[in-house]
This record gives structure tokens, sequence and C-alpha cells, in this order.
């Protein structure tokens, strides 16, 4: 078996209260202490909007110290990836943050996700290709929304250099890709991103415009039924023999989907014995109780 690491994108959200995070909290109460004890990955989006500053960093260093296996995917920063206009400050700065992790042993890698409309053309791999130069010394998880770049050709490049092509789960719209477990590396990366299309498309139909935090937020808001994550599970099997490490991250963040939808999926992942799963979780979904190891406050 591969290593396996379970996680959200994500650990900073208000409306996890009372569903992952308990209700009432001191003022000591440290999210990212709490859901270390959990999960032993994380994927960090903030990093996608916005530049942390170092004692932010060395404070995400200080509170996962003692957990060995514990790991952050830092996600690229839009400048790189939806922009595409970024400098050599915004360069180093990132890499700060990669190479701080890195050496206190916490960084899986830099996830890289384009936009549906990053579809492939001359103009955009030429792009890739610089891009991917210039973090080419870490692991790359290249994330893809247009299903242009599912061909021979950009799978045997991403094996050539070592990248791993994410594999996702999303609304089928248009040229979406569709889940299909994809091996270019050591690495098998998984993104479940649910499966709300109506809210999918009002996303596609507002782009553009402004638009609060809720509304933007709202095409994640999905629960995987059991049988669909039995579904996911299963193809993924079929190619663990392939790989190292398998990356499942849920993306299906508000109201606490990605933390329940996570705990069954690491619950099938580690053969169905019972696992860890806090009191407030339990009491929000008691059908968890049932795979559930013990109940921690």
């Amino acid at each position: 078996m591969p290593e396996i690491f379970v996680g959200t994108a994500g650990w900073s959200y208000d409306d996890w209260k009372g569903v992952f995070y308990p209700s009432a909290q001191s003022k000591s109460f440290d999210w990212l202490t709490f859901y270390s004890q959990y999960f032993n990955v994380v994927e960090v989006n903030s990093t996608y909007y916005a530049y942390p500053n170092r004692k932010v960093i060395e404070g995400w260093v200080r509170k996962t110290e003692e957990l060995e296996y514990f790991r952050f995917i830092i996600k690229l920063n839009h400048d790189f990836t939806h922009r595409k206009s970024y400098s050599e400050e915004e360069i180093l700065s990132f890499r700060w943050i990669l190479d701080t992790l890195n050496k206190n042993n916490r960084l899986a890698g830099v996830l890289i996700q384009f936009p549906y409309s990053f579809n492939e053309s001359t103009i955009h791999i030429e792009y890739l290709s610089n891009l991917l130069e210039v973090f080419e010394q870490y692991d790359i998880f290249l994330e893809f929304r247009h299903n242009s770049w599912q061909k021979d050709e950009i799978m045997e490049f991403a094996k050539g250099k070592g990248i791993t092509i994410c594999t996702i789960d999303q609304p089928i719209i248009g040229a979406a890709i569709s889940f299909e477990p994809i091996i270019t590396s050591e690495n098998y990366y998984l993104r479940l991103h649910g499966r709300n299309t109506n809210e999918w498309k009002n996303s596609i139909r507002s782009f553009g415009t402004e638009i609060t935090y809720t509304e933007q937020s709202a095409r994640y808001n999905y629960l995987y039924s059991p049988a669909e994550l039995i579904e996911i599970e299963m193809k993924s099997r079929e190619i663990f023999d392939k790989v190292k490490r398998v990356f499942v991250i849920l993306n299906n963040h508000p109201n606490g989907g990605a933390t329940v939808n996570a705990f069954q999926f690491l619950h099938l992942l580690k053969d169905r014995t019972k696992i860890a799963i806090p009191s407030t979780t339990i009491e929000a979904y008691p059908r968890l109780k049932k795979i559930a190891l013990d109940q921690k406050d």
C-alpha cells in the first residue's frame, strides 16, 4: 500500500463551527492544532489569494512540529495561474514559503491549478513550460479543468518531468474534465470538488461580476453520498500499486462538508477500520458514529 494522505482544502472556515470545530472555543483554541489531530495533510488555499507573512508560515511549522507525518500542500497564487502575470519578487516570496516548509519536513508539494479557460493551446503550453521551470525544484501537482489537456502527449510530458497531474471530480459541464484516475508520477493526487451542477452553472454565468464569498463558495456546497465515495475509492484503488503516495483532498468546504466526507474517505482507505472523529462532527452527523474509533473534544 502507498502512503495515504487525506485532508481538506483549507481549514479556516467559520461555518465549520458546530460541524468540525466546537461551537464554544476558548481564546487559546487553535484551529490548525485541532485540525492536525485528525488529518495528516492540508491543502493551503489562502496562498492562492495572498502571500502570507513569515510569522504565519513559521506558526504553521511550530503548531505541527511534533507531528512527523503532517504535510502542507501550498496552492500557487493566482498571479501565476489566473492573472498570468508575476514578478521576480513574487517568485521569491512564494519560494520562501515553500522552502521554509520544506526545510522543516512539512512540504508535500505545490498545487498549480489553472482555470477552465486555460485550454490546451500553443500560447498556454509555452506559458506552462516557463512556469514549471520556475518551481521545478519542488514536487508539482498540476490541475487542469479543461479536457483539451487530456491527451497522450501531455501525459507523457508530465511523466518525463515527474509532475503529478491531478485527478479531479467535478460537475461535467461543457468541456470539463471527468473523473478518471491519472498516473504521471509516484503520486496520485485526487481533488474532490463536489457535484453541485446547478450552482456550478450559476458561477459560470456570474463570472467576471462582483459576488459575495457565500455566492463564490456555493458551487462547492455538496455532500458526497457513501455510494459516491465508494465508487471513487474503488476506481482509485485500481492504480494504487503504481504509486508511492496517495493524496486525497476534499474541496466541498461549505458547512463542513469536506471534513465529513474526508472522514468517510479515510475510513474507506484504512480498509474500513474505525478512525478518530471529533464529538462535534458525530453530533452533527450521527451516522459517522459507526466508523468512529472514539470521540475526542
